[in-house]
């Protein structure tokens, strides 16, 4: 069974700055600080579920920077998860915060408080590009909180966004590889979405930022995921769970963006192989012939349009990301 994550929000408590794309009301639809009941009710609710699997399931505080938040509130939000973890309901806790907002005493308090992951919120290795986007942190922060974090045993996760003000496709390339040279378990990939209440919508309506299409996201993520993957890194998120959409200004919103990048990967894998026009049977991966006819066939279609007539099947013995064509 499939990780999975008891979500609690905790939205911009803790951030000692406000970054240029930072609207975290409009990302979770929060717009109060939970308390450790709010913990107790969403493990709660969790457990109503006929799938649920205590060995496979965290509580995750996501949003803010929960190792920035006041200390009693914190660890009033960790002992009430850690009872569940006493208990047998979950398996550990997760949490998400800032790079400059590790040290040796803020990790001894999370070991003792059952956490297990910590997810770092880099967003980008580039210096530049950090203070464009009032960040606050520098690269520096990100490599020695990562080592800090192995060094405890925890797991380490990266999160990175693409499209940033003052970034570039082989700015968000960089910034993969090197979080590949901090070996990670997992990252998160975000492309960079305008919200209102941000600096960058404010540079956006004034010209000064020019926001990712779908397509051009698309296009960059399916350059990055091969280079976490081939590391062994495993996504665990491709583009925001969700967002307001009444507070959605510009930029690369899809609601199943990750699938989007798949079938690009696909149309890639198979376009390598094609030859002369003609009709071909493409046998993929079982669990994979959606990601290889694409969202609304439009991989069918894109082939179609250059003279390929395919017809995609499944085979159990082809390994996902794997095709055989055959001429029909």
């Amino acid at each position: 069974m499939a990780h999975s994550n008891i979500s609690i929000f905790v939205p911009h408590i803790g951030c000692p700055c406000k970054c240029s794309f930072c609207n975290q009301f409009s990302i979770t639809s929060q717009h109060y600080s939970p308390k450790p009941d709010d913990v107790d009710k969403a493990v709660s609710d969790a457990l109503q579920s006929k799938r649920y699997n205590a060995k496979e399931t965290e509580i995750a505080f996501f949003g803010g920077s929960f190792t920035a938040i006041d200390r009693e509130y914190m660890t009033d939000l960790l002992s009430a998860a850690k009872r569940h973890i006493d208990n047998g309901k979950v398996s550990g806790i997760r949490i998400s915060t800032r790079p400059d907002c590790i040290d040796n005493e803020i990790l001894d308090v999370l070991k003792r408080f059952g956490v297990t992951a910590i997810e770092l919120g880099a967003q980008s290795m580039n210096d530049e590009v950090l203070v464009m986007n009032n960040r606050g942190h520098s690269a520096a922060d990100v490599y020695k909180a990562s080592v800090l974090i192995k060094e405890y045993g925890f797991e380490l996760g990266l999160q990175m966004m693409t499209g940033l003000y003052g970034d570039d496709n082989d700015g968000a390339v960089f910034t993969a590889n090197e979080f590949v040279k901090l070996e990670p378990k997992t990252v998160r990939i975000y492309p960079t979405i305008v919200l209102n209440d941000t600096y960058l919508a404010e540079k956006y309506r004034i010209g000064e930022y020019i926001p990712q299409t779908v397509g051009e996201a698309v296009g960059l993520c399916t350059r990055l995921i091969p280079i976490f993957e081939n590391a062994g890194i495993n996504i665990i998120r491709l583009g925001l769970h969700t967002i307001d959409t009444d507070e959605y200004v510009a930029g690369p919103w899809h609601p199943a963006f990750s699938e989007l990048c798949e079938n690009e990967i696909y149309r890639n894998i198979i376009l390598s192989k094609l030859n002369e026009k003609g009709n071909y049977i493409i046998s993929v991966a079982r669990g994979e012939i959606s990601k290889a006819i694409g969202q609304k066939r439009s991989n069918i279609d894109f082939f179609e349009s250059l003279g390929y007539e395919i017809n995609i099947k499944e085979d159990n013995n082809i390994y996902p990301r794997s095709v055989k064509i055959e001429r029909e």
